[in-house]
């Protein structure tokens, strides 16, 4: 079940030189100083034309040594040979994509890029979990019952349905970075729009957009990360940012806490802004930090390379140079990038002329979509879909199912002080037949300070999970992981029909959260892996639908069935998840492998 080193067939290389160190350009780039000047100098580039060599005179063009891709003899001639490295004594090297990012060292950059792209995993985490603890809040205000709780968990699902697909398929096309700034606002607007919605409605409505706003952010920001990882780190590293989810379940536990018991904000016969919807209003805080951070961060520059833009690849490989050594840029020894036969042919579709920008995009994202749908990237896809939606009715069936369970049993024990044993079963019959989800039962939106505490103890489990995913993930692999803790976390459900007290239900779940959030990082960085750049965020995009369909059909089925027939949910998602998983076995090993 462990994974080792694979060694892949080394494909041919295609030398493309840069002409500006070449030709003895000397004039300083902005990107010497660092990130933020990587920012600055970005918004100045042309990123409508690939900048490649030019052909050398009587060449056809045909994608042949003479063509736009290869250096032409002509221009070799005319640049000449690149000398030593006066400080260093090493003469400049050709490399592929992995050499060249291996070669910038690791350092400063790369925790800046986890701290800003784990921040966007943290908001986004924070705006789906929020709603767990808004539910048992926000009954009184907006007359909910347990099936209208379902689809209230389920709309901002549906919307990142549709938002995984949009945006992912945009990116692949015009970038990752300016994709992410754009979602993370339009995020950060539609929470805090939902927190003033004074109907079940409207409330639905901004949750649905801030769904397909959410819908794009895990399809970017993991191929964005993963683009700048060199092989031998990126499965650690992914692992380390899918720690991130877990800050975002602490924060939004622990703001929780603080702020929906404390009864703050303002109540009128026309206007209502209680403490829910402040607790909502403080969780869309980090969505207006992430959009500011970006602008400080590159594109990616294997994204970039499979657009054509070698001169805009190289100068961030400096960048990311000086900012990890604190060297001069010209130190970099990286002069020509070598292009495999894949990305060549790739790079020639490119610069096939298309009228205008739009019509390109509309193209890329209809021929993307076309091709993961095709051999031999199809087996992938349909894997990685089944993978995606089965593990996530699991993972949101329950999770956003956990603080509504702890109420049930607070009230359980409220109104049964003498009984010590009751099954989750006996609980949910309790409350639905004669407590606060009966038709005769007063709405209450008290939730005991336990109920906070409980649901912290259950998200801060996932943390030491998390360290084991960081440490191990690039030595036993991805799927070693996700085998492993997809069969773990569906012996957890299936052992909740049988816990019999409220701190047995608390140890089970907390068990559950810290094996599915190793499962959950695994899971990313297979997926993220497995596809092709000029399609990993559109296959990753697809993955996540699936996913996101996962989420609604969890908790719509888990709400249905939880007050219908209560053994049900637990043993479906421990055989989705279980059997899930192993589908895993049939994807190739990614554990140390280069980035197709």
């Amino acid at each position: 079940m462990v994974e080792g080193d694979t060694d892949q067939n080394q494909p041919k290389y295609t030398d493309v030189k840069d002409d500006r160190v070449a030709n003895g350009d000397s004039k300083d780039h902005p990107l010497a100083g660092g990130v933020v000047a990587l920012s600055l100098h970005e918004k100045s580039l042309d990123h409508t034309q690939a900048v490649l060599p030019p052909p050398a005179p009587g060449t056809t063009g045909n994608g042949s040594a003479a063509g736009p891709l290869a250096l032409s003899k002509q221009h070799e001639a005319n640049s000449g040979t690149v000398g030593t490295d006066p400080e260093r004594g090493v003469a400049p090297i050709k490399a592929d994509f992995e050499q060249a990012i291996e070669l910038t060292g690791y350092g400063r950059f790369h925790y800046i890029l986890l701290a800003i792209c784990g921040l966007v995993s943290t908001s986004e985490e924070m705006d789906v979990i929020s709603m767990s603890f808004i539910l048992p809040s926000a009954q009184c205000d907006l007359d909910l019952n347990t099936q209208s709780k379902g689809w209230l968990n389920s709309i901002i699902f549906i919307g990142m349905m549709f938002g995984a697909y949009i945006w992912g398929s945009v990116a692949d096309s015009l970038g990752r970075k300016k994709v992410l700034i754009v979602i993370s606002i339009m995020n950060a607007f539609c929470i805090v729009a939902s927190s003033f919605s004074q109907t079940y409605e409207v409330f639905m409505v901004f949750r649905f957009l801030n769904g397909v706003a959410l819908g794009g952010s895990g399809p970017v920001i993991w191929p964005y990360f993963a683009e700048f990882q060199p092989k031998s780190k990126r499965g650690s590293m992914l692992s380390f940012m899918a720690a991130f989810w877990t800050i975002g379940n602490l924060l939004v536990a622990g703001l929780a806490w603080l702020i929906i018991p404390t009864g703050i904000g303002i109540t009128t016969p026309a206007f209502t802004y209680n403490s829910w919807r402040i607790f909502l209003l403080v969780c869309s805080i980090p969505s207006f930090i992430v959009a500011a951070l970006l602008l400080y961060l590159p594109e990616s520059p294997k994204f970039l390379l499979s657009q054509g833009k070698i001169d805009e690849a190289l100068a961030i490989f400096r960048g990311i140079y000086v900012t990890n050594t604190g060297k001069s840029k010209d130190q970099y020894p990286v002069r020509e990038l070598l292009i495999d036969e894949c990305l060549r042919e790739e790079l020639e579709a490119v610069t096939k002329p298309i009228k205008n920008k739009y019509k390109r995009m509309l193209y890329d994202i209809l021929d993307n979509s076309k091709q993961v749908f095709m051999s031999p990237i199809l087996k992938f896809t349909i894997i990685s879909i089944t993978i995606n939606f089965t593990f996530h009715i699991g993972y949101y069936g329950l999770m956003m199912w956990f603080p509504e369970l702890f109420n049930r049993f607070d009230e359980f024990t409220r109104a049964h002080p003498g009984v010590e044993d009751a099954s989750v079963c006996q609980v949910t019959d309790y409350v639905v037949g004669m407590g606060s989800h009966s038709q005769s039962g007063v709405c209450s939106a008290t939730i005991p300070s336990t109920v906070f505490m409980e649901s912290l103890i259950t998200v801060a489990a996932a943390l030491p999970a998390n360290v084991i995913a960081v440490l191990g993930m690039d030595r036993l692999g991805r799927k070693f992981f996700l085998v492993f803790s997809t069969m773990a976390a569906g012996a957890c459900s299936a052992s909740m029909y049988f816990v019999t007290n409220q701190h047995q239900n608390l140890a089970v779940s907390a068990i559950f959260s810290g094996v599915i959030s190793m499962g959950n990082a695994s899971l990313d960085c297979l997926i993220t892996e497995v596809f092709p750049t000029n399609l990993r965020a559109t296959g990753v995009a697809i993955s996540m639908v699936a996913a996101r369909l996962g989420g609604i059909i969890g908790n719509v089925v888990i709400a249905t069935l939880l007050d219908l027939y209560c053994p049900a949910p637990t043993f479906i998602v421990a055989v989705l998840l279980a059997g899930g998983g192993l589908m895993c076995l049939f994807l190739p090993n990614t554990t140390r492998t280069a980035l197709s």
